[in-house]
């Protein structure tokens, strides 16, 4: 597949229902969120709805369909990390090493330099080999592992955290 064919924009609410798509078959069949239980589309609208200007969500779109997704999603509620973002990036599977997951980033990083963001961070399972090394052709490094942290599938899962710093700070 060509990139050229995909069209990177910020994401709308009519876009929902894809994102819900997606994330929820990522919860279903994969490691890549924590999350156990499907979402709703409803809940998707208001995680969309509900965001600050500092933390927005891209959408790959192919032949009018969206294909992908990335969210630039609050670290905390503690104030004090308002510069720090967690970097999110969903793929619908019929179109993962296809480079949509390196469009989206990129796109996004560079939405970023424009926040008022400081740092961004990463949580990815140890399993996770694809998006591991995205994030480190990306300049992402890490900076720990959460050891047996979390279980989902039966399994005991390990979480590697990477950060990348995109302006000095303050």
């Amino acid at each position: 597949m060509k990139l050229k064919s995909i069209k990177i924009r910020f994401a709308n609410e009519n876009d929902v229902e894809s994102i819900t798509e997606i994330y929820n078959e990522a919860i279903t069949n994969t490691t890549a969120t924590f999350d156990t239980e499907p979402l709703s589309v409803n809940n998707r609208l208001q995680w969309l709805i509900n965001r600050g200007k500092d933390f927005p969500v891209i959408v790959a779109e192919k032949s009018g369909l969206v294909i992908g997704f990335a969210a630039l999603n609050r670290w905390s509620d503690r104030k004090a990390y308002d510069i720090s973002a967690e970097l999110a990036i969903y793929v619908n599977s019929n179109y993962h090493r296809c480079g949509i997951g390196w469009a989206l980033n990129s796109f996004i990083l560079d939405v970023a330099e424009k926040t008022n963001l400081h740092t961004i961070v990463l949580r990815i399972t140890s399993e996770n080999k694809a998006s591991l090394q995205l994030a480190r052709n990306a300049g992402f490094t890490e900076v720990g592992i959460l050891r047996s942290c979390g279980i989902k599938f039966g399994r005991l899962l390990d979480v590697v955290f990477m950060q990348k710093i995109i302006k000095q700070p303050l």
